[in-house]
């Protein structure tokens, strides 16, 4: 256990991803993984049918994953992320397939898009704290013929990513600019996270 982590059990990270979770790991948060059992599109369809925003679309997938975990979890500090990416107004998703990455990849080429990375910490099925940071980011043109050279190399490691790309590898030759911590568009704003566990004295100030 980290000598600045104060609370008696680890950080349950209600979330699959290995990139959230190795990022609190080397930031020195002790966590365990518990991969919330929802349906993410079920929870976005009437928000998005409202016409809500990405940053509230990501906020409530975040909480939604917390919450879930939560109830199973008495007394233990859970943390729920998500992350939605949008390009002039349109929402993107994991792609399923190496083809939906490619056209994708192809849609946000020569375009600025944003990144919403969104945080709740719930504890005993209510929400203790939340947060969103924004990131945008500007894809260079690119043929198709640079598309498929990237997704031959990345191969199913660009499934793992929404927009169909990996920025902290080899998905960082796609882009002209980055306007953002890399945190945030890796998936998570640890920074505000680490003000949240900080100020629910469970991190050492």
């Amino acid at each position: 256990m980290s000598p600045l982590w104060l609370a008696a059990s680890p950080l349950l990270l209600a979330s699959g991803s290995a990139t959230r979770r190795d990022m609190l790991a080397a930031a020195g948060i002790p966590v365990e993984v518990v991969k919330p059992q929802i349906d993410e599109r079920a929870v976005e369809a009437p928000l998005l049918a409202a016409g809500s925003p990405s940053d509230a679309v990501a906020a409530a997938l975040a909480c939604a994953k917390a919450l879930a975990v939560s109830q199973d979890h008495p007394g233990r500090l859970v943390l729920g992320a998500d992350q939605t990416l949008t390009c002039d107004g349109e929402a993107f998703h994991k792609p399923a397939t190496l083809a939906q990455a490619a056209d994708q990849i192809a849609a946000l080429a020569g375009r600025t898009h944003e990144l919403h990375s969104a945080f709740v910490l719930a504890r005993d099925g209510a929400p203790l704290v939340e947060g969103v940071a924004i990131a945008r980011l500007t894809m260079r043109p690119l043929s198709a013929d640079i598309i498929a050279r990237y997704l031959d190399c990345a191969g199913p490691a660009a499934l793992s990513s929404v927009g169909g790309y990996q920025i902290e590898g080899l998905g960082a030759q796609l882009f002209d600019r980055i306007e953002g911590d890399h945190f945030t568009i890796l998936g998570l704003p640890l920074l505000a996270v680490f003000v949240a566990l900080r100020d629910l004295d469970v991190l050492a100030r």
